[in-house]
């Protein structure tokens, strides 16, 4: 068992026990990617941090001594040119960290023609893991994807996963999204005899961070009020334990399938993300769907 596991919070910052390891982690120049990476690159990592603003890529890159990528999930003319540099930059890689995403509070689609929330949350790390996949085999990586409890709220409809047909509600439509990324980690696990590649999803928490900016309701009262986060939030470094627990402390194949809440095993999901065969429906349908949308 891991030195980290057994001796708690404290190892979570004891440096120089991953030399040698490369990790890849998307959204990590903000909110708890960020600190992930600064974590994991103060215990000796080699840590590529990608995000989409050129500010705060610029802020990090200065703070760890990097090149920070920067690529926008909204377009998937930044996922392949993202998979491209990194592809050239990392002749292996260890783990590959799925934490870019957020919510936005009313529909629009992105120039790919996708529903936004979708496109940024599920399909863009869908593509850039096809784009990667060859790599993460031959290194037998370990994928994280940064899920939520609030698939709980999803439903996945394999003939309307984009809320064409169905009421579109900000929050549901991310439930979908996280639903979608859990069933993604599940159906990338399942396939790890074949690919050497594992996979485990996780909760972070409700964090203090940029998420859900602008949104309304019961989510725009937790993130858009002082009141709110103190109450009900926690802050970066603290959503960011399971992230590097997971990528640090952990045999991967122990965790290979499983769901985290915060740092602990859950098994309550949701009927559909406990659902394998609507996950590998799910894989085959999104990728029918990013090969329409190269076509296009």
């Amino acid at each position: 068992m891991p030195l980290g596991f057994l001796i708690g919070r404290e190892a979570l910052t004891m440096p120089g026990d991953l030399a040698g390891k490369t990790i890849v982690i998307t959204g990590a120049t903000s909110g708890i990617g960020a600190s992930a990476a600064r974590t994991l690159a103060g215990r000796g990592a080699t840590v590529v941090p990608t995000g989409r603003s050129p500010e705060r890529a610029a802020a990090l890159s200065a703070e760890l001594g990097t090149e920070v990528p920067i690529a926008d999930f909204a377009r998937f003319s930044d996922v392949r040119a993202l998979a491209a540099q990194v592809l050239d930059r990392c002749p292996r890689i260890d783990v590959l960290v799925h934490n870019a995403g957020g919510m936005v509070p009313e529909r629009s689609d992105t120039e790919d023609g996708h529903e936004t929330t979708l496109q940024t949350n599920y399909l863009a790390p869908f593509l850039l893991q096809s784009l990667v996949h060859e790599r993460l085999a031959e290194s037998r990586a370990l994928v994280i994807v940064t899920s939520s409890v609030a698939h709980r709220a999803g439903q996945i409809r394999l003939d309307d996963l984009e809320y064409r047909k169905r009421r579109y509600s900000a929050g549901v439509a991310y439930g979908t999204a996280k639903l979608a990324d859990l069933l993604f980690s599940r159906e990338l696990a399942r396939r790890a005899e074949q690919t050497g590649i594992t996979s485990v999803a996780f909760h972070p928490g409700a964090v203090a961070s940029d998420f859900g900016r602008g949104t309304t309701g019961a989510a725009g009262l937790v993130y858009n009020t002082a009141l709110g986060r103190r109450l009900f939030t926690i802050d970066n470094d603290e959503g960011a334990r399971p992230l590097v627990h997971l990528a640090a402390d952990v045999v991967p194949q122990a965790v290979n399938g499983q769901y985290y809440n915060k740092l602990k095993p859950d098994a309550s999901t949701s009927a559909q993300a406990r659902d394998a065969d609507l996950a590998q429906r799910l894989w085959e349908a999104t990728e029918e769907l990013l090969a329409s949308s190269e076509k296009s």
